[in-house]
């Protein structure tokens, strides 16, 4: 493969897999092109079979958010960094953060730092692909399953002493049937008592009833 074939292939996508460029390629001869590509800076690896196109030749940006979903198929952006996303927290969150069936992990890559955290099958839902940017769409939690999941892996996570450091704002992008809809699935007394507390918190900060 020459790298004009690359970038015909892969300068519109955020970031490729060596498996992508091998289809109906030789795999050996497909990796040892692209570590020749790393070396000298026209590629750059991210993690294990995951690459990017050095800036000049890439013409989509390399969105955070779809790494992730990249480096871990089975998974969706969710806790702080959706919640950020959203503007539903006000802090800047550095590290990536997603749900994933598999094991929990975190892989540090050129591209930032992603933590994957493993939750139970039964809950993985309440997530959607997003555009977040031309070229990249991602899937992310609903900020309704970005909260609760987040209430769910969180020790004390259901205490108001614990929702109120979150900082909450912006709760015009909570819809009221959606969080009360996924706080039954979840069907724990722990999600019961957090979803009580969250809406203390939204009347006490904005005079919304929920």
């Amino acid at each position: 493969m020459k790298f004009a074939d690359l970038l015909n292939k892969v300068s519109n996508l955020p970031a490729f897999t060596v498996k992508f460029l091998a289809a109906g390629e030789n795999l050996a001869q497909i990796r040892l092109q692209i570590s020749r590509w790393v070396k000298d800076g026209r590629v750059i690896r991210l993690h294990k079979g995951l690459y990017t196109l050095a800036d000049p030749y890439r013409k989509v940006a390399c969105e955070s958010f779809s790494v992730a979903n990249m480096l871990k198929q089975a998974s969706y952006v969710s806790l702080h960094s959706a919640l950020a996303w959203y503007g539903l927290i006000p802090e800047f969150v550095p590290v990536v953060t997603s749900i994933t069936t598999g094991r929990p992990q975190t892989i540090d890559t050129p591209a930032g730092r992603f933590e994957f955290r493993h939750i139970s099958k039964k809950y993985f839902w309440g997530y959607r692909q997003v555009e977040i940017a031309a070229g990249n769409a991602a899937f992310i939690a609903y900020p309704e399953k970005a909260l609760l999941d987040l209430v769910y892996m969180s020790p004390c996570g259901e205490d108001i002493g614990f929702l109120k450091e979150l900082r909450f704002q912006n709760f015009e992008q909570i819809n009221q049937e959606r969080l009360d809809e996924f706080a039954e699935r979840f069907n724990s007394p722990k999600l019961k008592k957090a979803l009580k507390n969250i809406k203390i918190i939204i009347n006490e900060s904005e005079g919304i009833e929920l």
